[in-house]
């Protein structure tokens, strides 16, 4: 089996290469930028990377040296992560979050609906698209997209749902809960906290962290991807979360009690930022009833994990970059 997997060097992709790497299959790896520091790298932990291939490909400058490597290995599956995915950002170059995850990504579609080899591509979206949500939501739910992120992400869904009536195209969608672990971008909230709480520093808290969310391990979503890539149904969306929500607030104040600091110590309410969605609750049951997938890590055992690993890795965390660095 052979895997390509696009946006490699983002978190979840990262991840996803090395659980599919342990699964046995073969994995190319595709990012636009060179492999950050192995910190961040968990398919280089494990031992089993001599099975992986990394290529420095830009889906907006370089799609056809991405498709040429794609014709050329013909992976039986494409699995997506490849987005510019901060959402607060999408409001200063919106150009650039409609160019990445639009344009750039309905030419990569209108390329691999002619790879005949392909047997699933799963598009890796983002529960973004609804809005906030009113309750647990299915995935038929309808988008009501709040920021320009958002926006670009439904209109790429929307377009290989055309794909897939009119052509046919092997799609498979997954929306993900907030998903957390070792590995994370320290600009994420949970390594964020515990990489400031272990150097001293005060976390701004925006808007007082009352927006709530279903925060999942990447392993169970890593383990749910996986299993949406081999089952899921042509054409149809998958919600990947858990039942238990929380809001950031009380998520930042569980890693302080963990970690035996007070809250006020250890962060301060800043301005929310600009469309924030106030809630995010995905109804998994899909998922769980027709694919048989359930959720293995809890919240507290997880968030344990991400404090050992910012722990065990402090010395080369404290010299990686803290916020996000934009690139077009």
């Amino acid at each position: 089996m052979k895997v390509a997997v696009l946006g490699s060097n983002a978190f979840s992709g990262a991840s996803f290469a090395d659980y599919a790497l342990k699964q046995g299959a073969d994995v190319l790896g595709i990012s636009r930028s060179s492999e950050p520091h192995r910190v961040f790298l968990p398919y280089r932990w494990s031992g089993h990377d001599c099975r992986f291939a990394f290529y420095s490909y830009d889906l907006n400058r370089q799609l056809d040296e991405i498709i040429a490597l794609i014709k050329r290995e013909r992976p039986q599956y494409v699995v997506n992560f490849a987005a510019q995915s901060m959402v607060g950002e999408s409001w200063k170059n919106p150009e650039h979050w409609f160019m990445t995850n639009v344009v750039s990504t309905v030419r990569l579609h209108e390329q691999l609906r002619h790879c005949e080899f392909l047997e699933r591509y799963v598009h890796i979206t983002t529960p973004e698209v609804y809005g906030s949500t009113p309750g647990f939501i299915k995935e038929d739910f309808p988008f009501n997209p709040n920021t320009p992120y958002a926006v670009s992400r439904a209109a790429a869904d929307m377009s290989l749902r055309t794909f897939h009536q009119t052509h046919g195209f092997p799609v498979v969608y997954t929306r993900a809960a907030n998903v957390y672990g070792p590995g994370q971008q320290l600009y994420r909230i949970i390594p964020r906290t515990i990489l400031f709480i272990k150097v001293g520093r005060k976390l701004g808290l925006h808007g007082g962290g009352h927006a709530s969310r279903s925060f999942i391990h990447i392993q169970d979503v890593c383990s749910a991807t996986w299993r949406v890539m081999m089952d899921g149904k042509i054409g149809e969306s998958y919600h990947i979360s858990t039942n238990e929500i929380v809001s950031i607030g009380e998520l930042v104040q569980r890693i302080c009690g963990k970690m035996g600091v007070r809250f006020e110590d250890a962060a301060t309410v800043v301005d929310d930022r600009p469309g924030k969605d106030s809630a995010y609750m995905l109804d998994s049951s899909k998922l769980r009833g027709s694919l048989g997938w359930h959720d293995e890590i809890d919240l507290e055992t997880g968030l344990d994990d991400c404090i050992r690993w910012v722990a065990g890795n402090l010395d080369d965390l404290r010299h990686q970059p803290l916020d996000y660095v934009h690139k077009p």
